[in-house]
């Protein structure tokens, strides 16, 4: 009997590294046992060094190994699984994925620190603070970009879903939360991904928590 693999999350309302691995894992179709442990709690400070080797959320646990980092356990799964079609098929469109991608992974500081990730607010006008604008330009850039070059065939950043899509997924959760309209393009394209089953899945999930982490209300 095979052993179902997990994936170790945090809060729905406020881990946006979460909500990459656990969204680009179920639009892929993979079979998953999904175990959340509430972010700064006693619980967290227990667990979180045993399922993780950065104490840190996702971590995705195979049966066999323990993959960390959104990005590197949905690679694993492109890699480990073609039939998912989680990059582009195409060589030229797949590096732009994966560049748009990593520029997700370690950039847009300003917009992550002043618009944290809060699925349950609606606080439109708030967190444009220092070179918050500047980030929100790029994004929409970058979502223009691939729609309107690579989109075709589909709803989404390359068309069809893909991890650029999922690591752009709490994003547009903050867009949302913070009230960022973009042009008409980015705005059909963050419908698109709010639309999805597995979004809404999420979203309702994350009403339904109790926890609140101080830090992460803007006011």
């Amino acid at each position: 009997m095979e052993t179902r693999p997990v994936l170790y999350i945090g809060n729905k309302n406020y881990s946006s590294w979460s909500l990459r691995a656990w969204l680009g894992l179920k639009v892929a179709g993979i079979d998953f046992e999904e175990r959340l442990v509430p972010l700064r709690t006693d619980e967290w400070a227990a667990k979180a060094p045993v399922f993780s080797p950065t104490a840190k959320v996702p971590a995705f646990y195979d049966g066999t190994k323990t993959i960390w980092e959104a990005l590197g356990i949905l690679e694993y799964i492109a890699d480990s699984r073609p039939d998912t079609l989680l990059w582009p098929l195409d060589i030229d469109v797949r590096a732009i994925a994966r560049a748009v991608s990593l520029e997700m992974h370690g950039g847009f500081s300003a917009l992550r620190t002043h618009m944290p990730m809060n699925c349950r607010q609606s606080l439109p006008g708030l967190g444009r603070a220092d070179d918050v604008d500047k980030d929100i330009a790029r994004i929409a850039g970058i979502f223009k970009m691939c729609r309107t070059q690579y989109g075709q065939g589909g709803d989404f950043l390359f068309g069809d879903f893909s991890i650029a899509d999922a690591m752009y997924a709490p994003v547009v959760t903050r867009f949302k939360t913070y009230g960022v309209d973009l042009d008409p393009v980015g705005n059909a394209y963050m419908q698109a991904i709010l639309d999805l089953p597995a979004m809404k899945e999420w979203y309702a999930d994350a009403a339904a928590e109790e926890w609140v982490i101080q830090e992460s209300e803007v006011k």
